[in-house]
């Protein structure tokens, strides 16, 4: 004990060393050493409060570690505990944020308040909300994206390993982001059974901040998301102006970051064109490792092809295959929809042969289809075709089953292809509250995850507006 307190004092002096006199005087020393486990190599120091740990490793973190890898050797890792220390007056800043710390008692007496990064409430029922049908068996290896791939599988089968921590997947839309940040989440759960692995997407993880604000729930909301230790989001480029979300989830994945848990983000750009995020949170998000997933080539498009032939049971010529993959180039969901009209007309079409000229038809239909811009007006009208339903019932009151599933499902679309608002979406069914829409949503995305048949009765739909 005697030799690590002496090794905490040298970290002290290096301290002062690189602060001013105000920055030491006010942030470092009042820090106390508590111990350190050399097997584990883990240190861990008192702290007078919560926002000393998030003020330090907001500003000074670099600063902590260089220090602490130095005097303690590589890998060691800090702990915060809150208590209350004896005797210790700080000086805070006029300029600068308060602190609420007790004073005028005993130096080295300490009463333990509930500490910051340890003993999270965990519940063992979670649904970590993966697509148990994105898996990396079928998301098929190419030149655009084989790095991603084999990084995610390390991530997967080791996610306790700091080089990759956090995973920052980017790349344009269509290239399979989402497919392997799901992959891995699958991988994971599969091989750790134990660990607490949550996908969510951030349109969402952003109606449940808002939510929980609407509630005074903050704090369970946060600590929630402290609970995981696989934490996968999706999109992460839509908090881009989000001032509250984007404070909650930095203080999220600092818990998470500082406790060694992994955190995956998707997003359609690299960190440094992400706009409106304080440059704190870009930072952060480059901690780790950038994995970019670039458009598919065109044997990596053929190979996709092939593997959705197989799967939904179609025999397509080969001059067929390179028509679609020479025409399709950018977005491999384009693909499946494709694959997806070519079976369906096939099949309503008394099993017409697919030849050249019929893949030029459904070709043809959906870039169209993909390249227009699509409506919460179009999205009710198929969702109504389709459930033969008016529009006056499905935006209406009634409590009937089949008006409510129409409901629900138009909200969810809504939200997936237009980027509304849920106050919108309420707006437009009625006047309903967020908290209806959201329960909608939330239903709807629930049922995608365990039923295969409502998730084609979605594509269906889908393939209509």
């Amino acid at each position: 004990m005697a030799s690590s307190k002496v090794q905490w004092q040298r970290c002290m002096e290096l301290f002062r060393n690189h602060l001013n006199e105000q920055q030491y005087t006010t942030w470092f020393a009042p820090l106390r050493f508590k111990s350190f486990d050399a097997e584990t190599q883990e240190l861990t120091i008192f702290i007078p409060s919560q926002f000393f740990y998030e003020y330090l490793e907001a500003n000074y973190r670099r600063l902590l570690y260089m220090v602490l890898y130095h005097v303690f050797g590589q890998g060691t890792r800090l702990l915060y505990q809150v208590a209350v220390i004896r005797n210790e007056k700080v000086d805070v800043p006029s300029q600068g944020p308060r602190i609420d710390v007790n004073t005028n008692v005993e130096d080295e007496d300490v009463r333990v308040i509930p500490k910051v990064i340890k003993n999270v409430v965990r519940k063992d029922d979670l649904d970590p909300r993966l697509n148990i049908e994105q898996t990396f068996d079928n998301f098929i290896e190419g030149v655009s994206n084989r790095l991603a791939r084999s990084v995610g599988q390390a991530v997967a089968e080791d996610p306790t390993r700091k080089t990759f921590n956090p995973l920052f997947i980017y790349g344009p839309s269509g290239c399979g982001k989402t497919h392997l940040a799901n992959a891995i989440g699958v991988r994971l759960k599969s091989l750790h059974p134990d660990k607490r692995v949550l996908y969510v997407a951030a349109h969402l993880f952003q109606v449940q901040f808002m939510d929980a604000r609407v509630n005074n729930k903050i704090n369970d909301f946060i600590h929630f998301y402290q609970s995981i230790d696989c934490l996968i989001l999706d999109d992460v480029q839509e908090f881009s102006g989000k001032t509250g979300t984007l404070e909650a989830f930095f203080h999220i994945f600092n818990h998470l970051h500082l406790n060694g848990r992994q955190i995956i983000m998707t997003s359609d750009r690299p960190p440094v064109e992400i706009k409106d995020m304080e440059e704190r949170m870009l930072t952060r998000f480059k901690w780790g490792m950038l994995a970019e997933l670039e458009s598919p080539d065109g044997q990596l498009r053929r190979d996709i092809l092939h593997m959705l032939m197989r799967r939904d049971g179609l025999l397509i010529p080969d001059d067929v295959i390179d028509y679609i993959a020479s025409n399709i180039q950018d977005n491999i969901r384009e693909l499946e929809g494709v694959v997806h009209s070519l079976l369906a007309y096939s099949v309503m079409g008394s099993n017409s042969e697919i030849n050249l000229d019929f893949a030029r038809r459904i070709v043809k239909a959906n870039t169209r289809r993909t390249h227009r811009k699509v409506t919460e007006e179009d999205i009710v009208e198929s969702t109504c075709r389709h459930y033969k339903l008016t529009q006056e019932e499905i935006t209406g009151t009634s409590r009937r089953a089949d008006y409510v599933l129409g409901r629900h499902v138009a909200m969810y679309l809504i939200q997936k292809h237009t980027g509304n608002t849920v106050k919108h979406i309420g707006a437009i069914f009625g006047g309903r509250t967020h908290t209806t829409v959201l329960h909608g949503i939330q239903q709807t995305e629930k049922r995608l995850k365990t039923d295969s048949a409502f998730r084609k009765e979605l594509r269906d739909i889908e393939k209509t507006f």
